[in-house]
């Protein structure tokens, strides 16, 4: 029998999973909506999220993924590979007392969905996915592909390259977390992103850091201090290592998902991002190719001139567009 759950507030709880334990936040009864968050996030994220599915019928639970929060962050950067993601969003759901859930995830969290309602359909009846499109398993080894985004000179190098060793990108991060969170919000943020022409945050100069081309000073409208004291609160407990070493893992999880190559997503699903949201407009193909690689698409929404943090940024229109497929889904 599925465990009771509380209606009116947030309740913390730690549940087992495969690497010790996931740290999720839970909040509602009626069927079990699971929210996966992305990099460099928290359960937090979904702040906004869980009072609305709580007030609309349905049990919300945001998790912290592996390597975050309260959750378990094994020391080998293989403990990170996309299998072990799907096998916590299961050990969730089975912890929860639940046979079956709706995930919905944002930036790695749709990542982590899609693969999820991929490699589980038994368990996961639906799956949203937020600023991340879904592609499908295959094409060009990931590493090659990052490594020549840095232009035929290399006076750039992409940021998912410049995560791949540990400890470069911890490096400049840990001396200031906050400061650094501060000013990745910013760079990815509708507000306060760098203005069209300006040198683009997800690259970093020969010699550099990122946060050289992240804003100055600037903190966007959605993230209020008290927001920014519990990320950057989080992080200096934990470290950036367990997060980074999602990014880690693209070459292992191109290999463990090979047999999948070219596989759809049959469930229900929905799609929402933002237009100015760098994650979807620079994987529009994988958009335009939903009939074939997303058959159970009900919903598909572009949000005019919002950035990459959207539930958080335009949090009252997203848990409309949420509820709204949620409720039509089928029992």
């Amino acid at each position: 029998m599925p465990q009771p759950s509380v209606t009116d507030r947030p309740v913390h709880r730690l549940v087992p999973a495969p690497a010790g334990r996931v740290h999720l936040v839970e909040q509602g009864s009626g069927p079990l909506v699971l929210l996966v968050h992305g990099f460099p996030e928290s359960w937090y994220s979904w702040r906004h999220q869980l009072p609305a599915l709580a007030a609309a019928g349905f049990r919300a639970v945001a998790i912290d993924v592996r390597g975050y929060g309260r959750s378990s962050r094994p020391a080998e950067v293989s403990a990170y590979r996309m299998l072990d993601l799907v096998a916590d969003s299961v050990a969730v759901v089975e912890a929860l007392g639940e046979r079956e859930a709706v995930i919905v995830g944002h930036d790695w969290g749709s990542n982590i969905a899609s693969a999820s309602a991929l490699l589980r359909p038994d368990v996961f009846r639906a799956v949203g996915l937020l600023s991340v499109p879904y592609t499908p398993p295959g094409g060009p080894r990931p590493s090659e592909v990052f490594a020549g985004l840095g232009g035929p000179d290399a006076e750039q190098e992409f940021y998912i390259s410049y995560f791949q060793r540990p400890g470069r990108a911890e490096a400049e991060i840990e001396p200031d977390v906050r400061g650094w969170l501060a000013g990745f919000y910013a760079a990815l943020s509708a507000d306060t992103m760098p203005a069209p022409g300006a040198p683009d945050p997800h690259f970093v100069g020969r010699g550099g850091t990122l946060r050289d081309r992240f804003p100055a000073g600037r903190r966007p409208a959605w993230l209020t201090e008290a927001d920014l004291d519990v990320y950057a609160g989080e992080f200096e407990r934990t470290g950036l290592t367990g997060a980074l070493n999602r990014y880690r893992n693209m070459d292992r999880d191109w290999a463990d998902l090979a047999g999948h190559r070219g596989a759809p997503v049959e469930q229900p699903s929905l799609f929402l991002g933002g237009t100015l949201d760098a994650s979807t407009t620079w994987l529009s193909d994988a958009i335009d190719a939903y009939p074939v690689t997303l058959p159970g698409l009900t919903a598909c929404h572009l949000l005019d001139r919002c950035g990459h943090w959207l539930q958080q940024e335009r949090p009252e229109e997203t848990n409309r567009l949420l509820t709204d497929w949620l409720a039509a889904l089928p029992a």
